[in-house]
């Protein structure tokens, strides 16, 4: 809805095919379970410990008192409530996907 792809620009060519073929990850927001604090680049696996996307961003919400973060992850990962791990300090901390914003009402 932004783009019209009736004329050319640069990078058009790139965003024509990902627009054809779909993109294969996206952009989640995710709650900490257990306890720990998500930071840039830090990996995020499924339950079998394979590397499904990175951390973009993470810190402590004083709000909802849990850590909060925003990730690339592999579209299967991507839907609500799904059970992910953020590997903090070569450990694997539970973790689940939810849909920002983060705040409580």
């Amino acid at each position: 809805w932004v783009t019209k792809f009736s004329k050319d620009f640069t990078n058009s060519e790139a965003l024509k095919l990902q627009k054809e073929q779909g993109i294969s990850k996206k952009l989640i927001g995710f709650e900490m379970i257990d306890r720990g604090i998500p930071r840039h680049d830090y990996e995020i696996t499924d339950t079998e410990g394979n590397t499904i996307g990175k951390v973009t961003s993470g810190t402590q919400s004083p709000s909802l008192q849990k850590a909060v973060g925003l990730g690339y992850i592999e579209n299967a990962f991507a839907k609500d409530g799904t059970e992910i791990y953020i590997k903090i300090r070569e450990q694997k901390i539970k973790a689940k996907v939810a849909k920002p914003p983060f705040y409580k009402a």
